[in-house]
């Protein structure tokens, strides 16, 4: 099995660039597995800034929704980054998917990769209970993918004011 890092944080707490600073340190020819979607402006300067920090030595690959199918078509490529987990949960939540299998079909996933995975993922219980069901649900689903997939990561770091620290 090969290593798999995940790099949780709240908002702004800086853990996609200390994933892509991990993701360049395993190896050359990076790939960047984006789940996000430009559905308006905002987002789409977001995806943008990312695109312009990472610079062209990346390789991205486009996977809303089907994240595991990312992982096999670019294994043994070179290491991957998953920028975000929590918008992949989004993304299913919202196409009525079940993301509980596809939960575990990532766990799965992960254990059988040969080149490896940092996942990046939003840290959303440590604030206030949301008001409304919808937001319970995915705070508390993405709480369990969280500890899903820190249960068969090797490592896994909590970014706090953009420094890393190292949790396992």
């Amino acid at each position: 099995m090969t290593k798999s890092i995940l790099v949780t944080g709240g908002a702004r707490s800086g853990k996609s660039a200390i994933a892509e600073r991990l993701a360049l340190d395993l190896g050359p020819c990076p790939i960047y597995i984006a789940t996000a979607e430009a559905h308006d402006e905002e987002m789409a300067a977001r995806i943008a800034a990312h695109q312009a920090r990472r610079g062209s030595e990346w390789t991205t690959y486009s996977a809303p929704l089907e994240l595991v199918e990312a992982l096999g078509a670019t294994d043994g490529t070179g290491p991957r980054l998953v920028d975000c987990l929590t918008l992949w949960l989004s993304n299913m939540m919202l196409a009525g998917q079940d993301w509980q299998t596809g939960a575990q079909l990532l766990a799965d996933a992960l254990g059988r990769q040969t080149a490896p995975v940092i996942l990046v993922t939003n840290e959303v219980g440590a604030g206030i209970v949301p008001e409304n069901a919808l937001a319970r649900a995915f705070r508390d689903a993405a709480g369990l993918l969280n500890q899903s997939v820190a249960a068969v990561s090797q490592e896994v770091y909590l970014a706090v004011a953009g420094i890393p620290m190292k949790m396992k």
